[in-house]
């Protein structure tokens, strides 16, 4: 179990394009979105469908492979670890961000 302290699995489309970003060192940063639904039904009979959003980031060889097949609506199954970070804007606000790390990226759907 102590292999597990970190870990997430998430299944979702893709919201956004994948932004790509190629540092001075030559390495490659994806980042996007995706959206999980999670479905039930009210004490009314109705079907509410909840959808929540997750900030994901890639590293090397999986942002190359984002940068190439992947786009807004795609489904994705993910696997990685949830790191926190903050920085500060230019207003001098201190905002915080929390992300997935991807390091396992599954193509699903139809292409």
């Amino acid at each position: 179990m102590s292999t597990l302290r970190n870990k997430v699995q998430l299944i979702g489309n893709l919201g956004n394009n994948p932004e790509i970003i190629t540092l001075d060192s030559g390495k490659k940063l994806a980042k996007f979105s995706i959206a999980t639904n999670e479905s039930y039904k009210n004490s009314e009979g109705e079907k509410i469908t909840d959808t929540q959003w997750h900030n994901v980031v890639a590293w090397n060889k999986t942002a190359e492979i984002i940068e190439k097949y992947l786009q807004k609506g795609n489904e994705v199954a993910i696997e990685g670890k949830l790191t926190s970070r903050s920085y500060e804007t230019s207003e001098g606000e201190k905002r915080y961000v929390t992300e997935v790390v991807c390091n396992e990226l599954l193509m699903l759907g139809n292409k």
